[in-house]
């Protein structure tokens, strides 16, 4: 083998696929309940338990890998003579990328002539597996070390990693969420698309009322982008709702039926911050994909004052609108008649005061008052 092909769990491959793809697996923490805990074998891992204790109330927790941790990962491969391609979790959402990166560096001080090198999918769950796996096919291919790195980052370039959760706390709790303006209320059944962007950070582009569009979104999106389907593996992940998974699935495979669709559970350290419901969609396209929706992104705003705006037009050219203004104008002439009246009377009335106190003074000094 010309290298070695290690990444981490949130890549949320099977054991199966980790076994049959010759894949070291490093396994990433998260803590609930006072306690740590890994998910190295994603088989036994139990979505519906684990989802439906964060629906109700579970609070989980994550923490990132330390430089020695990924030191003492990398260097028994490298002491044997081998290189190291280590596919990580997207640096826009974890400093575990940046953890690899330095251990990776203190390895090269240590053996120079070997390569160790860190591949930033900017995507997380299938979107980071599935480039684990174009790893170990470059590999078995027996392509250097050099020419396998170049190929993984042109199909990081190309892989689309968008999804859609049920509540967007989640993503804001653990700061997962880039554009807080993004927010979209529950109350209204209004469900967000989001993505992995040009930096590997999550961002909201789009909101649908209801569920099922949400899910009919996603597969539009990839009859549109989806690039040789047929000679790629495309994966779906879910959070606790296979059905949503399964109709997702269907509709994947109605139009351009991909090579291979992986169906998995989100695994915990991943799934605890995209939510319960969550269901989310990899596939690769043309380069410069992740730039997608960006316009909506900042159109969003601008469609919403524009349709305030002709709201407002409509509103003022109507012909209710009208009456009212009529009516209140017309109140507003008579108030001011009635005002002005009230004052001449007052000067009147005080004029006639001045007189008669002027008179009473006449009587009682016998003078002009003066």
């Amino acid at each position: 083998m010309s290298f070695a092909v290690l990444t981490d769990t949130s890549g949320n491959l099977l054991n199966e696929q980790i076994r049959d793809y010759g894949l070291q697996v490093i396994p990433l923490t998260y803590l609930y309940d006072g306690q740590e805990h890994t998910c190295l074998d994603t088989d036994s891992f139990d979505a519906e338990d684990f989802y439906g204790r964060i629906k109700r109330g579970l609070r989980v927790t994550t923490s990132q890998i330390s430089p020695q941790q990924y030191l003492d990962f990398f260097e028994p491969y490298v002491s044997a003579g081998q290189d190291v391609i280590y596919v990580a979790m997207s640096s826009g959402i974890s400093g575990s990328c940046n953890s690899a990166r330095i251990g990776a560096e203190m390895l090269r001080e240590k053996y120079p002539e070997r390569t160790v090198a860190v591949i930033d999918t900017r995507g997380a769950a299938l979107g980071e597996g599935i480039i684990a796996l174009r790893a170990a096919e470059l590999r078995d291919r027996g392509v250097d070390t050099a020419e396998a790195v170049a190929v993984l980052e042109e199909h990081v370039e190309k892989m689309f990693n968008v999804f859609t959760v049920d509540d967007l706390m989640h993503l804001r709790r653990g700061g997962r969420l880039s554009n807080l303006s993004a927010i979209v209320g529950t109350v209204l059944n209004i469900k967000p698309l989001l993505k992995g962007n040009e930096e590997g950070k999550i961002v909201a582009f789009g909101k649908l009322r209801g569920r099922k569009k949400s899910v009919e979104a996603l597969a539009a999106m990839y009859d549109k982008l989806v690039v040789a389907p047929e000679e790629q593996i495309v994966g779906v992940v879910h959070a606790a709702c296979r059905e949503d998974a399964d109709e997702l699935v269907a509709l994947l495979n109605r139009n351009r039926p991909p090579k291979q669709i992986l169906l998995a559970d989100y695994e915990p350290v991943t799934g605890c911050h995209v939510g319960p419901g969550a269901l989310a969609l990899f596939f690769e396209s043309e380069e410069g994909v992740r730039s997608y929706g960006n316009e909506g992104i900042t159109g969003g705003l601008k469609e919403a004052m524009k349709v305030g705006e002709n709201a407002l037009k409509g509103l003022t050219g109507s012909e209710s609108f009208q009456k009212t203004k009529n009516l209140v104008t017309e109140n507003a002439k008579k108030a001011a008649e009635t005002a002005r009246k009230a004052g001449e009377s007052a000067l009147r009335a005080g004029g006639s005061a001045a007189a008669t106190l002027s008179e009473k003074l006449k009587d009682l000094t016998g003078r002009d008052g003066k």
